[in-house]
């Protein structure tokens, strides 16, 4: 049964990575005939300060989505854990944002950035709000808050799922001991729930790598190129520039690069796990 998936999962993924791979070492620009120009793409890779700018935005965004995600999250996840009224009214509510096409989100949040809170932040006189905040320097900060507010649905539900694993007996018998609610989060649930952390700052920080759908729907990578991640300027010059076999090179190192932190992540926080078993 997992034949047709797998023919599919190589026609439709590995074959055309293949393909990128071997076209990073040509200089074809997606159309006519095209020659081997060896490592000649992967050194103007190294040394254009465009594609270095962008690999030092992209690390910034998802260093800061992925503190921010994994602590709203698992704050919220603790939440619902607990004794609440409408907890599952409240999941669906939190989930929903995760149903939700990001271009959409993307473009809703466009419009509310740009219109909605500058008619607001005039009528109150509030600076700040006053003007279009993804039409300045800041704004990475707009993209930044749609991408964690959409992202903590998925987390959150990771973390809820940990939660569930936990014995409450652990808990009682922690509180009879005079424990603080500090001390049986940092000492029983955040070590019992170790391996889901683990799931949610891999795929977090592997996702973030990727942003995309988010900058094209609210700045296209704008002003200038300040929001401008890998992946908007892999599609922008390769699709747009005549850049193909370049950007299937800056895609290459992009793979390398996230698959090196993820495995590095692994290594570190199954370490981790180890020593708190």
């Amino acid at each position: 049964m997992t034949v047709p998936m797998v023919v599919l999962f190589f026609i439709l993924h590995t074959y055309p990575f293949l393909k990128g791979v071997f076209y990073s070492f040509t200089n074809w620009r997606g159309y006519g005939g095209w020659k081997f120009v060896g490592l000649k793409n992967y050194l103007y890779v190294f040394t254009n300060a465009e594609v270095t700018h962008s690999y030092l935005f992209t690390l910034k965004f998802a260093i800061f989505a992925t503190v921010l995600v994994n602590v709203l999250s698992l704050a919220i996840a603790l939440g619902l854990n607990g004794k609440i009224k409408f907890k599952n009214t409240l999941k669906a509510v939190y989930f929903l944002p995760y149903i939700l096409g990001t271009l959409i989100i993307g473009f809703v949040f466009n419009f509310i950035f740009g219109t909605i809170l500058p008619d607001i932040g005039q009528s109150l006189h509030i600076g700040f709000l006053s003007e279009n905040i993804l039409g300045g320097a800041h704004a990475w900060l707009g993209i930044l808050f749609v991408t964690v507010w959409q992202s903590m649905a998925f987390n959150t539900l990771i973390y809820l799922s940990g939660l569930q694993t936990v014995d409450t007996e652990i808990y009682e018998a922690a509180e009879l001991d005079g424990t603080t609610p500090w001390q049986r989060f940092y000492k029983i649930t955040f070590p019992l729930i170790a391996p889901f952390f683990t799931i949610n700052l891999v795929l977090s920080v592997k996702n973030f790598l990727m942003v995309f759908d988010q900058i094209i729907a609210m700045t296209n990578g704008g002003p200038g190129n300040l929001t401008t991640s890998i992946s908007v300027l892999i599609y922008k010059r390769g699709f747009q520039g005549a850049q193909f076999a370049v950007q299937s090179a800056n895609a290459v190192v992009l793979f390398i690069v996230i698959a090196s932190i993820s495995l590095f992540q692994l290594r570190v926080l199954e370490k981790r796990e180890e020593k708190i078993q």
